[in-house]
């Protein structure tokens, strides 16, 4: 287990496989003749939801090449491999049986991302007897302080506000005179272009990492010990080391920042990466660190090398969105993970981890997901989780799902975003409104809506659409709570032109979608 042999340790500093940073707060006053790292991989980060092998291969990868950092730094580390036969299972049993055998002073560790395992650590350290001093996580632009108190007193949080405090506070895209680059604080209206039947054209290639003997280790290993769990290896290229994030990111600046706020939101079947970053596994591994991510796409703006409407969205999900989801999980935890505001019972379909349905967008989007543990965020929020949405499921089984396909998946990013902005679990505390919307919206954004038996435009008959079916149910079977809405009042107002007839017809495919009779 032990890379050195260990005296009376003082501080033993937990990493975990989303802490890979030397840079990181636990390191601070780090001394490597008295001090000692502990990290373990096991078994139960990858089963108490069903993790996918792209994404347990990826932390794995990462975790084992940290780990050669630390050694080759001359760091004391304890590090327990997946596959040794005295490991115990859980984060909780590992620490607590190093605990017996290193005694250390204190424990030492950077604010985790997961309640689940934050709360597992505590009761660890509390049965030890032994002090925990949790540092906050330097890998972004605010504390979860500093979001509470902007929260205090709101009758509603919105990520716009929020944004435009962080903009202020750090001076990016600003004018010397202190406004917004450009005259606004939103290039939205700039961003929704779809690339149109012609299609997106020649792509930059993906930033493709080619396994070393370390990662290709782990693939076996994974491979071997989860064989029956979703997705595949074949393609696996993310970047596992810092060096790899740093070289995607120049990349992305160079090769698909420019184009990136025109097509955000765009589809194309067949097509996984257009022109996103692809880069928020490494940041949420902490390969990266958001104010690098943030400066290099400002640089691009100053230089000319990118419009601000692409500099402006892509900064917006970095200083925005990963902020004010962060902000949203701990101070919402741990009762957001039970909020149901829709009372969504629904079981999520079973093709949901294998991709195996006539629905054109979802086959497309599920398949790309298994393949690479990947889907851009048009993908998630308006194609897998607008389809959950409407079909009514239960957003834990939504969570539990996006948290364990896709490899930046880490619970305070993905549950805020799975529950509240895709599934309006949290009743709007996240976003203003349901994302609701017919097949006809997939089809505009160039889903592949050609190639589908489904026809968008229709509502009920053998060849509807099923999200547009489902969107006229989910607006009959919530109109009571939607009309209060003002973002939904034109919407739900247009079931007015429903007669009878109609409605039964829509109720009665819906019925037959949710049966597993379509699809």
């Amino acid at each position: 287990m032990a890379d050195a042999p260990s005296p009376r340790v003082r501080n033993l500093v937990i990493v975990l496989g989303d802490q890979l940073d030397i840079d990181a707060s636990a390191f601070d006053g780090f001394d490597p003749r008295q001090d000692a790292v502990w990290m373990a991989e096991v078994v139960q980060e990858s089963t108490h939801i069903p993790s996918s092998k792209q994404r347990t291969a990826l932390f794995l990868a990462a975790m084992r090449h940290f780990a050669e950092a630390l050694r080759q730094r001359g760091c004391a580390l304890h590090y327990r491999t997946l596959d040794d036969p005295d490991n115990r299972g859980s984060l909780a049993d590992e620490l607590a049986h190093a605990l017996e055998h290193l005694h250390p002073v204190q424990l030492v560790m950077t604010a985790p991302g997961d309640w689940r395992v934050w709360q597992s650590i505590k009761t660890v350290a509390t049965t030890a007897r032994l002090a925990l001093d949790v540092r906050d996580d330097r890998h972004f632009f605010t504390t979860v302080r500093d979001f509470a108190a902007h929260a205090k007193g709101r009758k509603q949080l919105r990520l716009e506000y929020f944004y435009r405090e962080l903009r202020q506070r750090h001076g990016i895209l600003m004018t010397p005179e202190g406004q917004p680059e450009g005259g606004q604080w939103n290039f939205d209206v700039d961003n929704r272009e779809a690339f149109g039947p012609q299609g997106p054209g020649a792509l930059p290639a993906r930033s493709r990492f080619e396994p070393d003997a370390t990662t290709q280790a782990v693939i076996n290993l994974v491979n071997q010990r989860f064989a029956d769990h979703p997705g595949r290896l074949d393609h696996f290229a993310w970047p596992v080391t810092r060096i790899q994030g740093l070289e995607a990111l120049h990349r992305f600046i160079d090769q698909r920042l420019p184009l990136f706020g025109r097509y955000e939101d765009a589809l194309w079947p067949g097509e996984p990466w257009l022109y996103h970053s692809q880069l928020s596994a490494a940041l949420n591994l902490k390969l990266l660190h958001p104010r690098e991510v943030v400066e290099a796409a400002e640089t691009a703006f100053r230089q000319g090398q990118a419009p601000l409407a692409s500099v402006e969205g892509f900064i917006r999900q970095i200083l925005g969105w990963r902020e004010f989801v962060r902000g949203i999980y701990w101070t919402q935890m741990p009762g957001y993970l039970e909020r149901n505001a829709l009372d969504a019972r629904q079981a999520l379909p079973d093709w949901y981890w294998t991709g195996d349905t006539d629905m054109a967008c979802l086959h497309d989007a599920i398949t790309q997901t298994l393949e690479h543990g990947y889907a851009h965020h048009i993908q998630r929020l308006m194609v897998t989780g607008l389809f959950a949405l409407l079909l009514g499921v239960d957003p834990r089984q939504v969570h539990a799902w996006y948290l364990g396909v896709y490899v930046d998946a880490v619970e305070w990013v993905e549950l805020p975003n799975t529950l509240g902005m895709s599934q309006f679990g949290d009743g709007g505390l996240m976003a203003s409104k349901p994302y609701a919307a017919t097949g006809k919206y997939i089809q505009r954004m160039g889903g592949p809506c050609a190639a589908c038996r489904y026809d968008p435009a229709q509502r009920d008959g053998d060849t509807a659409c099923p999200y547009t079916t489902l969107y006229w149910d989910f607006l009959m079977r919530h109109e009571s709570t939607l009309a209060k809405n003002p973002r939904m009042a034109l919407q739900v107002k247009n079931l007015a032109r429903l007669n009878e007839a109609q409605r039964a017809a829509v109720v009665a495919r819906a019925t037959a979608i949710r049966q597993g009779e379509v699809g």
